[in-house]
């Protein structure tokens, strides 16, 4: 924004032009909501202050101690000597330095927070900034309170040389030792953030949330161009941009970002051990699950599962279950956390450059357990279907579902997956991408996380695509849903010679719920409304939703080692030599 006209009283702006879209705006009326145009909605920028005054809880903020450190470790001049930029910079931002640390609260929950201010000298990050993120990060280790970090800068501080750029490995570290600690961590990526800064701890948080239109990169676009002779993209390196390309979790406009923070925090701040609770002095390896910790106290007694025998499954014929399994108004991943979930947010992309709309991937709560859900999802109306590619993922899907599930066994919190795909997606594109390696590395990653993992095919579930979400300690199927290495018209081209033998091939390949739990590779079957699932979506996702908790609740009593040995056991024995 440009200063249009200045009020004598307050000595600030009166009237702003937007620079996005070049609107005059009332001064007093921008800064009333917090900084964002009521034209374009383009988000100005706040001051530190400002931020932690907007984002947390009133009467919450308690300062950190403010970092004393060499300030001028090179005797570093340019244009002036660098102790007379620094102070230039503190007496035209009130600010001691380009960090201010706090522990405070967000909706109630407690975080550790540092929050850079791009007015002091660009945000950069020299010997305090880094020492001020590592000490907070610190603080957050010693009390297992998650971190938050508010992103603003140019990059590493140049007046500092070397020992500037050492503060990316230092800050690096500080986000490891949380990762161990399974304590979550959280970026808030604002304009702009780029440099040593991007490049080091702003990117290593389990949750990256990115403000409307923030930049985030190493190299500037400037330089880019420069360098290289290129045209950049529209919207290169804007929040929007990353987003689509998989690299940030979400972007959330400023006004929705308290909630939307508070809600990861609900979902996932660890809750530590009481001294006296016998639970503390067994090895993290023999306790039951964090999760578990939580809710242990109130947990209700484990009940059965859904339907254990084969004989108290519906009778319809392959074909039949086929077609119900792939009906269009068949309840979705999508509906089911709409139905059952509260506290969810959605994570997106897999951290390397692509993201995939038929995987649904995020935290939230199943009545009183928190969880984590990754999902296909096919969709419902053609161009919604045609956007989540029918369910089919592609590499980035199943790596993104991979990130997630990692965070799930990095907090403790027991995995839920929904399968319905048709089968991984057969392009090109997914082929050069390692289709393959992805499925497979899944597998693996399941095969040996140490949180529950319940695993629900609610519709289709085809060949590697659908098994690469399909490691679980409990495997269940909706009372209409399918599972087969292979689709009935594929299996028929092949072996029959005939598409249109479709029919017998799933009665050949013994695909439905009632076959699957004959032969161990489900456990148990969901009940469905009668007609099918689509008949009553709501009563569905009840009758899903309560065979979940049941089943989650029969695994809260084992350790680690218990679940990840009882998973390869059950994967261990099927299709094992006849008895």
């Amino acid at each position: 924004m440009t200063d249009v006209v200045l009020d004598a009283v307050t000595a600030e702006p009166d009237w702003l032009r937007c620079e996005s879209c070049r609107e005059l705006v009332y001064g007093r009326r921008y800064r009333r909501d917090l900084r964002i145009c009521p034209h374009c909605r383009a988000h100005g920028r706040l001051t530190a202050p400002e931020r932690i005054a907007t984002l947390f809880d009133p009467g919450s903020v308690v300062d950190l101690p403010a970092v004393e450190v060499a300030e001028d470790p090179l005797g570093f001049a340019a244009q002036r000597p660098y102790p007379e930029s620094l102070a230039r910079a503190r007496a035209q931002t009130g600010l001691p330095e380009a960090a201010l640390c706090v522990r405070a609260t967000i909706e109630g929950e407690p975080v550790y927070a540092v929050v850079l201010d791009f007015r002091f000298l660009g945000g950069s990050m020299g010997v305090a900034v880094g020492e001020a993120v590592t000490r907070t990060a610190e603080a957050a280790l010693r009390d297992r309170l998650p971190l938050l970090l508010v992103t603003a800068s140019g990059g590493a501080r140049m007046q500092e040389g070397a020992l500037s750029l050492m503060q990316m490995a230092k800050t690096s570290q500080a986000l490891a030792a949380l990762d161990e600690a399974g304590v979550l961590t959280i970026t808030l990526v604002t304009d702009p953030t780029y440099g040593g800064v991007a490049a080091s701890f702003t990117t290593l948080t389990d949750v990256v949330l990115a403000e409307p239109g923030a930049h985030l990169g190493f190299a500037g676009p400037r330089v880019i161009a420069q360098t290289t002779g290129q045209r950049l993209p529209e919207g290169f390196q804007t929040a929007e941009f990353l987003l689509a390309r998989g690299l940030i979790d979400d972007v959330v406009p400023r006004v929705a970002v308290p909630g939307a923070i508070a809600r990861l925090l609900r979902v996932a701040a660890p809750a530590p051990l009481e001294p006296d609770d016998p639970l503390a002095l067994l090895p993290s390896a023999h306790q039951p699950s964090p999760w578990l910790m939580r809710i242990g106290k109130q947990s209700k007694e484990a009940e059965p599962a859904q339907v254990a025998e084969p004989a108290g499954a519906a009778e319809r014929t392959a074909w039949e279950a086929v077609r119900l399994a792939r009906h269009p108004d068949r309840p979705t991943t999508a509906d089911y956390v709409s139905y059952l979930l509260t506290d969810f947010h959605e994570l997106h992309g897999d951290r390397i450059g692509g993201d995939s709309r038929a995987v649904i991937a995020g935290l939230g709560r199943l009545g009183d357990l928190p969880i984590v859900l990754v999902g296909h999802d096919k969709g419902h109306r053609t161009t919604e279907r045609t956007a989540r590619n029918f369910g089919m993922a592609s590499p980035a899907g199943y790596r993104k579902a991979a990130r997630v599930m990692r965070l799930a066994a990095k907090l403790g919190l027991p995995v839920v997956t929904l399968i319905d795909t048709p089968g991984a997606d057969p392009g090109p594109d997914s082929e050069s991408n390692g289709q393959a390696v992805a499925i497979a590395e899944n597998l693996r990653l399941m095969a040996r996380l140490p949180v529950p993992v319940v695993c629900v095919v609610i519709g289709e579930g085809g060949s590697g695509g659908a098994l690469a979400v399909g490691v679980g300690n409990r495997v269940l199927a909706a009372e209409h849903a399918v599972y087969s290495v292979i689709s009935p018209e594929g299996c028929a081209a092949i072996l029959w010679k005939d598409p249109a033998a479709a029919p017998d091939a799933a009665t050949a390949l013994r695909l439905t719920p009632r076959d699957l739990l004959g032969q161990g590779v489900i456990d148990a079957i969901v009940p469905e409304p009668p007609g099918g699932a689509h008949t009553d979506p709501i009563r569905a996702a009840e009758l899903l939703g309560e065979a979940v908790e049941r089943t989650l609740r029969e695994l809260s009593t084992m350790s680690a080692d218990e679940l990840v040995t009882q998973r390869f056991n059950r994967f261990r024995a099927l299709g094992g030599p006849a008895v």
